[in-house]
């Protein structure tokens, strides 16, 4: 062997940074995060459970002194805005290391029957109608407000993710793959990930030694991993084949340089649901549009003697029904908030869909391609939408939150510029006068949902 030879034989591996070295970490304490998997679900279990078999807060309740409205606070103001938010800086590490529902499927999966994972399950609408479904009937039920609700909804997706667990695969996560309702959401907002679990091809193939497939619990071809939308960022492949490694990159890199368009499915789950059904979900409680549609339709009722839709709700699993805390819903109360939430969606959607497919079309681009420029503004809606909550259950504690109006406005402002830089980036290659034009239309698509929530914020 000549020296050259033994040179590039002996030549030591480079050092890994520190993002690497954590990626690695994770891979090695498989067991501590599996403890902090257990712990999630213990705790997520006090919140959703508990609470449902405890008696409505009294007058003068608080968080604090009552273990109901600190489970909302808890579930509702903390928990849920934050797993949005950490998703956007992190990557689906909640799904891979976090996440109850996820671990409890995959313990039914490694426990249950293994069976073969039929064609309907696999089917990419299920986040999509999941995901809306899921939205309606929550504020139908008031999952925010009751414990019964969120028991209902939560709990039931827990059930069905660790029936489908042990029905279907061995050790996966067939259900975070194909069928939770947030999967498809989470999908969308982890490609402005700063890091993600990067796949070197080369060093891959270049590799010497003969090794095992690696456990992905949610059924990804790792070797041809290109992004972080898809991966649970849970680091169990980190350094397999020296080839995967936790790194840095540009927020804007998986929209900008995608090789494919995005699934058709991610594209009207991010137009009309979380542009759409999100969006008049925290709305109409606050919109005067949906009290006058509420009071008119009373009215015309009434005025024909039609008194049935007026009736109070049988059931608080139809329709919220809590006469303890003067919380009843009518059928007319069930028909509005449906009527509202679908007449949003569909008009504020369909304005949207239409702007950037013209906005496609004059570009001579994929429509698909270019909705995914909206993804910053629907996340950052999403969170402020989320947060909400957070900010009612402050109120009623007696918090004020003075600096409340400049901080949702400058959230909204990076929203608005993050998805016209990226709209930018995607249009740059075309034509000047095409690339105007088109620019022009998708800066209206972005104009509509910042004009609707600063309506939500500043008018309402």
């Amino acid at each position: 062997m000549d020296a050259a030879t033994q040179t590039i034989h002996f030549m030591p591996r480079p050092r890994k940074g520190a993002l690497a070295r954590l990626g690695d970490a994770m891979q090695r304490q498989r067991r501590a995060i599996l403890a902090l998997q257990w712990f999630v679900v213990l705790f997520y279990t006090a919140l959703v459970v508990v609470p449902a078999f405890l008696p409505l807060p009294q007058t003068g309740a608080t968080i604090l002194t009552n273990l109901t409205l600190f489970a909302q606070f808890a579930f509702w103001g903390i928990w849920w805005p934050f797993v949005i938010l950490s998703i956007m800086l992190m990557g689906r590490v909640w799904c891979g290391v976090l996440c109850p529902e996820g671990a409890l499927a995959e313990f039914a999966s490694r426990h249950g029957r293994g069976g073969a994972i039929p064609k309907w399950v696999r089917w990419s609408g299920w986040p999509v109608l999941a995901f809306i479904l899921t939205t309606i009937y929550g504020q139908l039920i008031s999952v925010y407000d009751y414990p019964q609700a969120a028991l209902l909804i939560l709990g039931g997706s827990t059930v069905a993710a660790m029936l489908v667990g042990w029905l279907y695969g061995k050790g996966k996560r067939v259900w975070c793959r194909y069928l939770c309702p947030v999967s498809g959401v989470f999908a969308l907002l982890a490609r402005l990930a700063p890091v993600h679990f990067r796949v070197d091809r080369e060093s891959w193939e270049r590799y010497p030694a003969r090794t095992g497939a690696v456990d992905c619990a949610p059924l990804l071809g790792v070797k041809h991993l290109d992004g972080a939308s898809e991966c649970h960022a849970c680091g169990r492949c980190s350094g397999h084949r020296d080839a995967v490694q936790l790194a840095a990159r540009s927020v804007n890199a998986e929209i900008l340089t995608g090789k494919q368009a995005a699934p058709t499915s991610e594209a009207v789950l991010l137009i009309f649901g979380l542009l759409g059904v999100a969006v008049a979900a925290f709305q109409w409680t606050v919109s005067p549009l949906f009290i006058q549609l509420k009071q008119r339709s009373a009215e015309w009722l009434v005025a024909r003697d039609i008194f049935w839709p007026l009736e109070e709700s049988p059931a608080w699993w139809l329709l919220t029904r809590y006469p303890a805390a003067n919380d009843v819903f009518t059928w007319l109360d069930g028909a509005a908030i449906l009527s509202y939430i679908v007449a949003v969606a569909l008009v504020l959607g369909g304005l949207v869909f239409a702007l950037v497919s013209i906005s496609a079309r004059l570009a001579r681009t994929d429509w698909r391609s270019l909705a995914m420029g909206l993804t910053p503004l629907a996340g950052i809606g999403l969170f402020l939408g989320l947060s909400m909550m957070t900010v009612n259950h402050l109120r009623a504690e007696g918090v004020l939150l003075p600096w409340l109006p400049w901080a949702r406005g400058a959230l909204l402002g990076l929203g608005i510029l993050w998805s016209l830089r990226l709209g930018f980036g995607l249009l740059r290659e075309v034509g000047t006068m095409r690339q105007v034009a088109a620019f022009v239309c998708y800066a209206a698509a972005v104009a509509v949902i910042g004009i609707v929530w600063s309506i939500q914020f500043y008018v309402w």
